[in-house]
């Protein structure tokens, strides 16, 4: 299998944190590209009908793509328990949090990156922003009990976020009034796995 990616997105990081708590990074090809909004790596362009990344490329089967799919797979193809019944539809929700400050965060960057100079709207990037700050408030004051529990997708995905905001968002300072979130990212960033997929 190949695994097509960037070490930057915080969407592919969160699948090679996958393939490493479940043992199965041996098991595919890493395949580096890069992709904006504008331009698609030409293998992204055949594998992902939306050209974006992750997308994981499999001999046997159609390519996986958006990175909730792809992290279940493996989960699911490892026995493993990323994904427990006992408390599933919390641990999606948790992990949909977790990508939606991803998503917002990463159109902060194209917005000045992208987008040509004269065309940027800085309300529309605060309005991201925003969207993040709504749900760092949200996982500080619900979600804590459970981030402290036994690991799952949802703390995969909310620790790739936070990384991803000290990676490109860090004057924000998005620990501000955020201890108890603070404290719990920086137990959980000690992980092999996090510290093996920190983006340089």
């Amino acid at each position: 299998m190949q695994l097509l990616g960037s070490p930057a997105s915080p969407f592919v990081r969160k699948v090679l944190v996958t393939l490493r708590e479940t043992d199965q990074l041996d098991q595919i090809e890493f395949v580096e590209v890069a992709t904006t909004p504008t331009k698609s790596a030409p293998e992204v362009t055949v594998a992902h009908a939306l050209k974006k990344i992750p997308a994981l490329v499999r001999p046997d089967g159609c390519t996986l793509y958006d990175s909730r799919v792809i992290t279940r797979f493996f989960d699911a193809r490892a026995k493993g328990n990323l994904y427990p019944e006992r408390n599933i539809w919390e641990v999606l929700t948790l992990e949909a949090t977790g990508d939606g400050i991803m998503e917002a965060a990463v159109l902060m960057v194209y917005e000045s990156r992208v987008r040509p100079e004269d065309k940027q709207f800085d309300g529309w990037v605060e309005a991201q922003w925003s969207k993040v700050e709504n749900a760092l408030d949200a996982l500080s004051k619900l979600w804590m009990s459970h981030l402290y529990g036994p690991l799952d997708a949802g703390q995969i995905a909310v620790g790739c976020a936070l990384g991803y905001l000290d990676f490109r968002h860090g004057g924000r300072d998005w620990r501000k009034g955020r201890d108890g979130l603070a404290g719990w990212y920086a137990e959980f960033s000690k992980r092999d796995a996090m510290q093996a997929t920190s983006p340089a």
